[in-house]
């Protein structure tokens, strides 16, 4: 990323550590986009997820003292909104137990003929979408906000066993449905 841009970003959160409403909405004019997107991979709901994001830069707004820069501030944000997102998923009694570890691949990172294959990404995203709800939040976390395995089984109380199985078997189920999606065509 251009540091430059990066600097300006860094300034825009001085200034609303000061209180510039300004510098507030330029902010949030950023980052809103980005961060419903991070809440809807996870909740698949856009009415939560628009309530997470709101929750989320109330939280960020009302704990700048606290951000140190040890990494972007979209970097930040993105975990109080992930953070968020799966704390409503809890409250809904999403299930995160442990899964029968003995179908797991030996190697969950051993590429496969089907790992070849292009794929349109609207069908991808529909796919996706298709997953239980364990698996799409898993597989979301991993392939699309970049959190390592260990982070999400932080986040999700999980082993990161667990959440390597989850995670090869949601990518087995995309790839499953891609290909019976292409036999029907």
């Amino acid at each position: 990323m251009d540091q430059t841009i990066e600097i300006a970003r860094d300034e825009q959160v001085e200034l609303c550590k000061k209180g510039d409403h300004n510098a507030y909405f330029c902010i949030y004019e950023r980052y809103a986009k980005p961060m419903l997107n991070s809440s809807m991979r996870v909740l698949n709901n856009i009415a939560d997820a628009e309530d997470m994001v709101q929750e989320a830069f109330i939280d960020a707004f009302n704990s700048l003292e606290s951000f140190t820069y040890k990494s972007s501030f979209e970097a930040w944000l993105r975990r109080i909104v992930i953070n968020k997102s799966i704390s409503l998923l809890r409250k809904r009694k999403i299930s995160w137990s442990d899964i029968d570890l003995s179908e797991a691949p030996a190697d969950a990172s051993e590429a496969t003929d089907e790992d070849q294959f292009e794929f349109d990404v609207q069908r991808v995203k529909t796919a996706i979408k298709a997953l239980p709800e364990n698996y799409r939040v898993i597989f979301n976390l991993f392939v699309i906000d970049e959190l390592k395995q260990d982070e999400i089984a932080s986040l999700l109380n999980i082993s990161h066993s667990n959440v390597r199985t989850i995670y090869h078997r949601a990518k087995k189920k995309v790839l499953d449905l891609l290909n019976s999606n292409d036999h029907e065509q």
